[in-house]
């Protein structure tokens, strides 16, 4: 049975008598999943097959690319939205379904077993019998769900409000060549208060949670088709080799192969193309240009 995503699926999900929901949508994430944040006691994978998915909870702002998904526990109001159409799956799993299902909220990568399993799981009916082949499909899932790996796709946001005030000034000006002690300065801080703070709420250096941001923004962008070239020099870097060589320190491989292996995708519906990758890449160097501040 093929289900869309539908508008109320936080008041409904929880009153499903099953272990497992599952559905499908193809378009905007504003259209299929409320934008306004919200919770629901199940627990939700929203696995990403084409697009990017973005997601913000109270203390993070996570970003899903092709054949990836987050994991959000049950109880945690999020927002989710699109970068563009995108086309996904989204899992909503009870609390107690399994041993080992991660309690946090993380940004997992898919395997090849899993991502059919997905597709199996968003063909099910909606009361399946679980003590039948449909039951021990969705047993299999959720010990696939277990051992999953995580990737580190996520912005964390500090609570304390002068951290948080910085996160929006890096957010809106991503570019910026300030200094550490210049960006300690726009939130009354010292330089030297703002690095123990960023160690003791995030575990990060001020330089790591800069670049972290700028991965997250170039996969945005370079997801929806924008070319290398582009996406380095709006970031600050002079050069679009210099964001590559930054691009792969982060997540350990350029951003071109990054993105193209997980834009060849298995359709979601099986007898559907897998859509062909849409990046772009400018081969021309970029005129000099000063480094962001590390």
């Amino acid at each position: 049975m093929d289900r869309t995503l539908r508008g109320d699926w936080s008041s409904y999900v929880d009153e499903v008598p099953r272990d497992l929901v599952a559905a499908n949508g193809v378009g905007s994430l504003e259209s299929i999943e409320q934008s306004k944040r919200h919770r629901h006691d199940k627990a939700q994978l929203l696995y990403c097959a084409r697009g990017v998915i973005n997601c913000e909870v109270e203390d993070g702002v996570w970003i899903v690319p092709p054949q990836c998904a987050i994991w959000i526990p049950g109880g945690l109001p999020h927002a989710a939205f699109g970068s563009g159409e995108v086309e996904c799956i989204c899992l909503f799993v009870a609390p107690d379904a399994a041993a080992g299902l991660p309690v946090t909220c993380c940004t997992i990568a898919i395997s090849d077993l899993l991502r059919h399993l997905l597709i199996r799981a968003s063909e099910l009916p909606e009361r399946y019998d679980v003590d039948g082949p449909d039951g021990r499909i969705v047993a299999v899932i959720l010990d696939e769900l277990a051992k999953a790996p995580v990737e580190q796709l996520c912005l964390p946001i500090p609570s304390d409000p002068r951290l948080k005030q910085l996160a929006e000034l890096l957010v809106s000006s991503p570019a910026d060549h300030a200094t550490v002690a210049e960006w300690a300065g726009r939130v009354a801080l010292s330089e030297r208060s703002l690095s123990r703070m960023l160690m003791d709420e995030i575990g990060m250096s001020f330089g790591h949670w800069r670049r972290q941001l700028h991965v997250i923004l170039a996969l945005r962008r370079l997801s929806a088709g924008e070319t290398v070239q582009t996406v380095a020099l709006d970031l600050g870097y002079e050069s679009a080799s210099s964001f590559v060589t930054m691009f792969r320190k982060m997540v350990g491989k350029p951003p071109i192969r990054y993105l193209v292996e997980r834009q060849t995708s298995v359709p979601l519906s099986r007898s559907d193309p897998p859509p062909k990758p849409r990046l772009r890449r400018h081969t021309r160097m970029a005129v000099s240009r000063a480094r962001p501040s590390r």
